[in-house]
């Protein structure tokens, strides 16, 4: 069996790389789609998020799983880039070091943020749509559910997410009241309707803000949103409007391309009177032209801009860092053993089965010949059948547990098969 995972994420891509090789959830599960269709042994589970797009695919068979070539081929292929141009960007982990990657980015150790809450339900999040496109399967069904178990474990016995601190929170609390002093009479503005806008208006409320106007293509879901918080819903159309007289922008959209351009923004510019505005521009690919933040009184932060906060929260939680990876390890070997005892398991059961099969086919073949034996006599002949073959088990069968223990089988899996004739 071999599980992997292909992706990039903030660590080493930026965030020009991560807005071209995002997915939204249709794309995600169109992906997944042509994904099956390429490669139809292997099973696929295709993360997205602001700051990772990761691939994870899984086979009962090493050649089951395409290469780490062919999937930045497919990847590339899928949103029309130039392999080339994304290749040293896009990392691998196979097998054990696949599985301790899972685990730590469900956790949120390996998050911009660490120990925000919101990458586990996006984890989930991608599993449920593979699942529900017949992308998924057994094998990432079990790495995908242990690693929700590993997570809120981790979440139980330490305090590497206590007073936990998302990209929303730091968004508010180290550059929004880095620009306000207070929000009670500012006017705020939310493009988009999602997650991550509502947990931004929750830290928003909390420091007073009361003004409130959400922005979003689908206005029912802008109404409800709205509704939640004592704000108003307004139409996609009238954005420009809203921009023109607010104070404080969250955009969180799902869009391909900016919805707000320079050009845009040049033709209310003049009406704003040079105002201070802060644009908490959360969505990947970006909302706002970034040469708006050249603007006079404009404050732009995109989430590349969060790296230095982040990092600081980062540090301060290091003494629970310890504590953290060792759950992570203790995971990692006992999912790595159950793992490779799956691998295992079907060759030993048919091993059994064709053994049985012949002490069978041959003990019956002495008892027509021995006839006459009495019940003790037949018993003591079945018991040394028995122990014979067993005995002639003992040692492959051993080895085998052995080397699935410490290491990956292959090797004697394959010979195993071939030299006792087993068929899968």
């Amino acid at each position: 069996m071999k599980l992997q995972m292909v992706g990039c994420s903030h660590h080493r891509s930026s965030v020009e790389l991560r807005e071209r090789l995002a997915f939204t959830p249709e794309q995600a599960r169109d992906a997944l789609s042509c994904f099956r269709r390429n490669f139809p042994k292997s099973e696929a589970v295709l993360l997205s998020t602001c700051n990772r797009v990761e691939l994870y695919t899984a086979s009962e068979t090493e050649d089951g799983c395409p290469t780490h070539q062919q999937v930045v081929e497919f990847l590339a292929k899928y949103h029309g880039l130039d392999p080339a141009e994304i290749f040293d960007d896009l990392f691998e982990r196979t097998g054990e070091d696949a599985v301790r990657h899972l685990f730590t980015v469900a956790a949120s150790l390996d998050s911009m943020v660490v120990g925000e809450a919101q990458i586990l339900s996006q984890v989930k999040q991608a599993y449920d749509l593979a699942a529900d496109g017949n992308a998924a399967g057994a094998l990432t069904h079990i790495a995908f559910q242990t690693a929700s178990r590993v997570a809120r474990r981790v979440a139980r016995e330490t305090a590497i997410n206590q007073k936990r601190v998302s990209v929303a929170s730091v968004a508010v609390a180290d550059f929004a009241l880095g620009v306000f002093d207070h929000f009670d009479d500012k006017k705020v503005l939310v493009i988009g309707a999602g997650e991550m806008g509502e947990e931004t208006l929750i830290y928003l409320q909390a420091e007073g803000a009361r003004d409130i106007t959400v922005v979003n293509r689908n206005l029912v879901r802008a109404e409800r949103l709205a509704r939640r918080f004592g704000g108003k819903a307004r139409p996609w159309e009238a954005l420009l409007e809203h921009l023109r007289d607010a104070d404080l922008v969250v955009s969180t959209t799902g869009a391909r391309e900016p919805v707000v351009t320079l050009e845009q923004f040049r033709s209310i510019e003049k009406d704003r009177d040079q105002r201070n505005l802060l644009v908490l521009d959360l969505a990947v690919p970006r909302d706002f032209d970034p040469a708006i933040g050249e603007c006079i009184g404009v404050y732009l932060v995109a989430v590349d801009d969060l790296q230095r906060v982040c990092e600081a929260n980062r540090k301060s939680r290091e003494k629970e860092w310890p504590k953290a990876q060792r759950i992570i390890e203790e995971e990692t070997t006992r999912f790595m053993a159950e793992w490779r005892h799956r691998a295992t398991g079907p060759t030993i059961r048919r091993l059994r089965e064709r053994s049985e099969e012949i002490k069978q086919e041959e003990l019956a073949r002495l008892l027509n010949k021995l006839s006459g034996l009495d019940e003790r006599s037949t018993r003591e002949i079945t018991l040394s059948f028995d122990r014979l073959v067993n005995k002639l088990l003992h040692p492959p069968l051993k080895s085998l547990r052995d080397e699935a223990e410490h290491g990956a089988p292959h090797g004697l899996l394959e010979a195993l098969r071939r030299l006792f004739h087993l068929k899968d």
